[in-house]
């Protein structure tokens, strides 16, 4: 890769930066999209000490996590409960498109984690996946409630179960995600009845 083309990707993937999502930090700053990317990453590295995932290529996991929302440099992050197959479609069309023109062998790497992740078969797709539900779920928990959509509570304790079933680790750990979701609306909750 000549070093035009490497800053060409680093400039595209700059966006992410600039790109927010629907939730808040807990300082009240849209998060974006490479604030999500780079703790999925965190979380990727810290599960390879973790006995379960031995038998994973943690690093194939951590690139995953780097660049599944890459697409979203060029449509913009739509929020689940808005997105639509359209908008799946065109996103990964672009994305695909991009990384076809990347010089080899990134091409060819990022072709084939694309299509792992979206097949979802190896342990290392899966694992990715589950990730990338649950550190949604950490964020969302993270932002301030007056921030939430009344959809969100019911979708903050539904979200991503599925993702994580595979795993006795991350499902121990998507209860203890839940239970701060509990704590959360039941906090908001006492809160608004002692505000009336």
């Amino acid at each position: 890769m000549e070093p035009k083309e490497l800053l060409s990707i680093l400039e595209r993937a700059a966006l992410l930066k600039k790109e927010t999502r629907h939730c808040y930090t807990d300082d009240d700053r849209r998060e974006s999209v490479a604030d999500h990317s780079w703790r999925m990453a965190l979380m990727a590295m810290l599960l390879s000490g973790v006995k379960e995932f031995q038998d994973v290529d943690m690093d194939r996991v951590i690139r995953m996590c780097l660049i599944h929302d890459l697409g979203e440099t060029f449509t913009g992050d739509i929020p689940v409960f808005k997105k639509e197959k359209a908008d799946e479609s065109r996103e990964e069309k672009k994305y695909l498109d991009w990384v076809s023109a990347f010089p080899s062998p990134q091409k060819e790497e990022w072709l084939s984690l694309l299509d792992e992740m979206m097949k979802l078969e190896s342990r290392e797709a899966r694992t990715y996946k589950a990730i990338d539900k649950l550190e949604a779920l950490i964020a969302h928990d993270e932002s301030d409630i007056s921030t939430w959509l009344p959809l969100e509570y019911e979708l903050q304790l539904t979200y991503g179960r599925d993702n994580t079933a595979f795993s006795p680790y991350l499902t121990e750990l998507r209860k203890l995600i839940d239970q701060w979701t509990h704590k959360k609306i039941n906090d908001a909750e006492k809160q608004d009845r002692i505000g009336r």
